[in-house]
């Protein structure tokens, strides 16, 4: 493909108080070397922090960079607005605190060509910048913590149910509409299936790598993965038959250990059989998964485990049917209609 062959490339950014990784982030789109016209559109939430101000800042220092307000602060809407306010055929969705590896816009480009999908994504290449967030990271790219997603752990091209983030040919997101806005978690899965119902082609490589943080504290990751359980158990309310063993075995996890737990404790305690079995499995994989790190990052390694664990259970087991209730409802051109050149 010669240059003057490259489409045009809009990057998409949902943002809510990314102080800390917001420039950082941006200047990974913009030294990308990429031989097409390229945009980035920045969606901002209602952030309590200096996200505004570097935002702004971005945009004085670079003509490619520019905003559109999203006062909800839901990422679904964030999307939709930054996709109605880009123009390129070419969309790439990025995060506040993503890193893309360099040349990731000119490989997902090329797979798109290849391959004839929807969709392209990679890997979601998780680093830490302390001993905890080490210790998250171990666990988000181990089978034992994540089970046989590719875009954690790797594995080989081919088609797949989902990717990180994600590279997607404009028409796609126009037939369908957009994310639906009632997802304010899974809202990439939820948005894949339906691509893949009407016959798209979703593609895992793993060529595309996405720098990405951790959550700082065992409360923020706690929160995280409680959330995406929450939207993964209404993800299997609204598309029968896309669940799947994997995403069982948390919540199955939480059910056991606190059977196990009761029982202990009211009956036999040779019931403690099963939460002590859990932990010693979770300890046994952290070794694994720890090599290479710092003694204090190893020994949290399990401590990660478990929260990511128990809270995707909990919050699979407790999500409640009025979540997402008016998703049939809520679908409507979201993403079609161009709009004024943000700022």
């Amino acid at each position: 493909m010669s240059a003057a062959q490259y489409p045009a490339v809009s990057v998409i950014m949902p943002v809510l108080n990314e102080e800390r990784h917001l420039r950082n982030s941006v200047r990974h789109i913009l030294e990308q070397e990429y031989a097409g016209e390229m945009e980035v559109v920045i969606a901002l939430g209602p952030s309590d922090d200096r996200t505004d101000e570097i935002a702004a800042e971005l945009v004085r220092e670079d003509a490619r960079v520019h905003t559109v307000p999203n006062p909800t602060g839901r990422t679904p809407a964030a999307l939709n607005a930054a996709i109605k306010a880009s123009r390129h055929p070419i969309v790439v969705r990025v995060d506040g605190h993503g890193m893309l590896s360099p040349n990731y816009i000119a490989t997902a480009v090329r797979l798109l060509e290849e391959t004839g999908a929807q969709n392209v994504g990679g890997i979601m290449h998780a680093e830490g910048e302390n001993a905890w967030e080490d210790a998250v990271a171990a666990a988000m790219t181990s089978k034992i913590g994540v089970g046989n997603a590719a875009f954690h752990t790797g594995g080989k091209a081919g088609p797949a149910e989902t990717v990180y983030l994600g590279v997607f040919r404009r028409e796609a997101l126009e037939r369908a509409d957009g994310y639906n806005v009632e997802f304010i978690r899974a809202q990439d899965w939820e948005l894949n299936f339906r691509i893949r119902e009407a016959g798209g082609l979703i593609w895992f490589s793993p060529e595309l790598k996405v720098q990405y943080r951790p959550r700082p504290s065992i409360r923020a990751l706690s929160k995280q993965y409680k959330e995406y359980g929450r939207w993964r158990h209404v993800v299997a309310r609204y598309h029968s038959g896309s669940i799947n063993l994997r995403y069982l075995a948390p919540p199955a996890a939480v059910c056991a250990i606190a059977a196990g737990t009761v029982v202990g404790a009211a009956v036999t305690p040779w019931a403690f059989v099963v939460p002590a079995g859990y932990v010693a499995a979770i300890v046994a994989g952290s070794l694994p998964a720890g090599k290479g790190l710092s003694l204090k990052a190893r020994a949290q390694i399990p401590v990660a485990l478990a929260t990511m664990h128990m809270s995707w259970g909990h919050g699979f087991l407790t999500s409640p049917r009025s979540l997402a209730r008016k998703v049939v409802a809520s679908r409507r051109p979201a993403v079609r209609e161009q709009t004024v050149r943000p700022s």
